[in-house]
């Protein structure tokens, strides 16, 4: 069994330097261990620091302008679709609730997950 992702939940970025704190934005009514759960719909994501994609064009330019030598460029993720697959199961206004080992995918190429979820006390299948 899965745990379902709350607001504070940790996320990271298969090409980025930094974690994520995950803000939960598409209800704000239903809590989880007194804190929201996050539904599909909560792909906003913020910054992983620093890029290393070349399918970044930021970081294609940087290294470019550094000649060749792999050069990271700051993180502005692009999330064109919700995390995946959810768990439909369990619906929050409507929405399937995001558990622990769903994906996000970022249009430069990063899997964006779950690294620490502060909701370890319900589970969803």
């Amino acid at each position: 069994m899965a745990n379902p992702v709350v607001a504070t939940s940790v996320c990271t970025c298969s090409f980025g330097t930094a974690p994520m704190v995950l803000a939960v934005s598409s209800q704000q009514t239903v809590t989880m261990g007194n804190l929201l759960a996050a539904t599909i719909m909560d792909c906003q994501c913020t910054t992983f620091g620093m890029c290393s994609n070349p399918a970044n064009p930021a970081v294609a330019a940087a290294t470019a302008a550094a000649m060749g030598a792999p050069t990271p460029a700051p993180c502005v993720p692009v999330t064109p679709v919700p995390w995946a697959p959810g768990c439909p199961t369990v619906l929050v206004c409507g929405k399937p609730v995001v558990n622990n080992s769903c994906k996000l995918m970022c249009a430069y190429g990063g899997v964006i997950q779950i690294t620490a979820d502060p909701n370890v006390t319900v589970e969803c299948p």
